[in-house]
């Protein structure tokens, strides 16, 4: 009989382990004109940021409008989806959601 790979538990959860992932936030909608420091400024409203990732084209260095915010622990990423969910950053509604 074929072999399944192990996986453990704690991978599989994904929102509620404390992998990178499961204390991450995908943020959606940045406007193109925002920095990574007002980014970071906005998030850090909830709780310490470890890191904030704006995602750019790697031909140009333009930014693609999402980015990916991640906090020390699960429960910072959870308020952060609560309570960041369609703030305004430059006159758009920002899109906050598990990464």
């Amino acid at each position: 009989p074929a072999l399944l790979p192990f996986f453990s538990s704690k991978r599989m959860s994904g929102r509620g382990g404390s992998s990178s992932s499961a204390r991450s936030v995908f943020v959606g909608n940045i406007p193109y004109t925002a920095t990574e420091e007002q980014l970071d400024e906005l998030f850090s409203t909830v709780g310490p940021v470890v890191s904030f990732r704006l995602v750019k084209n790697p031909d140009t260095g333009q930014p693609k409008g999402f980015g990916f915010c991640e906090y020390r622990d699960v429960q910072t990423a959870e308020s952060a989806i609560r309570n960041l969910s369609n703030a305004e950053l430059n006159g758009r509604a920002l899109r906050i959601d598990h990464a």
